[in-house]
């Protein structure tokens, strides 16, 4: 919208021009979606306190989760609120890349809206049965999979780019459509597995996110791809304004989520998040840096699979309590110590792959 109305400036002054630059207006949807979260948060918490939205903690878990109680959740909705408004402000709409990213992230966000609602509004503590939320998740997952797949106009764009060894690349033919579903419903599942302690998701998402959007600059600039040994895919950088956007939407929500958290993003942010990762890994072709700089995300989903697996096969559970997080409370770590661990192996695992770019 903004952008539009900088195109229509520039026939009055040539200043205005500066607002095609690519890395501006991504540093504008980082700052717009801040300061839309720290304008709209303390409103929307007070309305979910005094709507008393608030969360409800399992019985079975850390006993220091109790006094949680009660604290508002839903908060997600500020994320999308930001996210949205942010990224219709200064990214290009015609570009069917970003249409696409949006689109899915606002999608998984009503099935996260709807669990949200059955278990808090309805009272219903299983919300949405798993069964329909998946089914929900696949039918989405799939159209957007199979929507960039016949819309594809280069063979990169349903390469699959090994990091670190970028002369090995596999046609997918047809089976990337599975490959992007796979991706955009698991990093959505597995965002929202680690969306457990105050801040866990929030802060991994946002610097994964920042990453990505690195990755999608250079992607969408033909110098830069071809100076980093990257597939060049055009429209693609302007992907980097919606990732500019959830870092600022992240940032200001971690501002009232930071331990101990005034409010909880609840299923509508963290798999409306997650299902944001996948897809914008899957556009800029970095599926496999996803699975490495998402790693804490990757860890806490092996941790529940493997400990359903154990208990339903042996009777025994691996860890005192899935997911992982959870597992180190119950050994006696304070949460804030679990939660600025978990920060910063993300960094690590985060720089690792920014190197890619420039390691072959």
């Amino acid at each position: 919208m903004l952008l539009w109305l900088t195109d229509y400036l520039t026939q009055f002054d040539s200043g205005f021009n500066v607002f095609r630059y690519l890395t501006l207006r991504t540093i504008l949807g980082v700052l717009t979606s801040l300061f839309i979260s720290f304008i709209l948060g303390p409103y929307l918490i007070r309305h979910l306190s005094n709507k008393q939205i608030g969360q409800s903690v399992r019985d079975d878990g850390p006993e220091t989760h109790l006094e949680k109680t009660g604290t508002p959740t839903m908060g997600g909705l500020l994320i999308l609120i930001s996210i949205t408004f942010s990224t219709l402000c200064w990214a290009e709409l015609n570009n069917r890349y970003v249409v696409v990213v949006l689109l899915v992230t606002l999608f998984f966000g009503v099935i996260g809206l709807v669990d949200d609602y059955r278990k808090v509004i309805n009272n219903d503590p299983k919300g949405l049965s798993a069964k329909y939320k998946y089914l929900a998740q696949s039918i989405i997952g799939v159209g957007a999979a199979a929507y960039l797949y016949y819309t594809a106009t280069l063979p990169v764009e349903t390469q699959l780019i090994v990091p670190f060894i970028k002369s090995i690349v596999f046609d997918l033919g047809w089976l990337y459509i599975v490959l992007a579903y796979f991706v955009i419903v698991g990093s959505s599942n597995a965002v929202n597995l680690t969306d457990g302690l105050d801040g866990l998701a929030i802060l991994p998402t946002v610097m994964v996110a920042g990453a990505l959007a690195i990755f999608a600059y250079a992607t969408g600039h033909i110098r830069f791809a071809e100076y980093l040994g990257i597939p060049y895919v055009p429209g693609v950088g302007e992907v980097a304004v919606f990732c500019g956007a959830m870092v600022g939407s992240g940032l200001g929500f971690l501002w009232f989520n930071t331990y101990p958290a005034q409010v909880f993003m609840g299923d509508i942010g963290a798999l409306s998040l997650g299902a944001a990762l996948g897809v914008v890994a899957i556009v800029v072709r970095q599926e496999l840096a996803l699975f490495i700089m998402g790693g804490v995300f990757v860890v806490e989903t092996v941790s529940v699979i493997l400990q359903v697996g154990s208990y339903k096969l042996t009777g025994k559970r691996i860890f005192k309590m899935a997911p992982l997080h959870h597992h180190y409370e119950l050994k006696g770590w304070p949460e804030p110590r679990v939660i600025v661990r978990f920060w910063i192996i993300t960094v690590i695992l985060v720089l690792i792959g920014l190197a890619s770019l420039k390691i072959r």
